[in-house]
């Protein structure tokens, strides 16, 4: 089983860019499915993003679409998160997750400790 570390998260005004890192431990990193999530202040964990295993498939919620981008490097055991055009409610903590089936599918297997991003306006 993988072990996950999220880096890159920060303060960024509203209107900026942020790129979000998830490093995996372990050597089955390219057979997990990938995907990020987030949690808001008094609100439920939300799907945000999600990536094959062997990258060429990404799904994202709507309400990300067109601005971040999910991408993988298998050789560098790592996922990431470009956020760009940031929105103040996209302040959050984001939770990289694994799992061997689906991302999306069912709960995850695997959850990073989570990346606090918190957009200004």
């Amino acid at each position: 089983q993988v072990q996950l570390v999220e880096s890159g998260g920060g303060l960024v005004q509203a209107g900026g860019s942020l790129r979000l890192s998830c490093a995996a431990s372990g050597r089955t990193f390219s057979s997990y499915a990938m995907g990020w999530f987030r949690q808001a202040p008094g609100k439920e964990r939300e799907f945000v993003a999600t990536i094959s295993w062997g990258g060429g498939g990404t799904y994202y919620a709507d309400s990300v679409k067109g601005r971040f981008t999910i991408s993988r490097d298998n050789a560098k055991n790592t996922v990431y998160l470009q956020m760009n055009s940031l929105k103040p409610e996209d302040t959050a903590v984001y939770y990289c997750a694994a799992d061997q089936v689906s991302v999306v599918r069912r709960v995850p297997s695997t959850w990073g400790q989570g990346a606090q991003v918190t957009v200004s306006s």
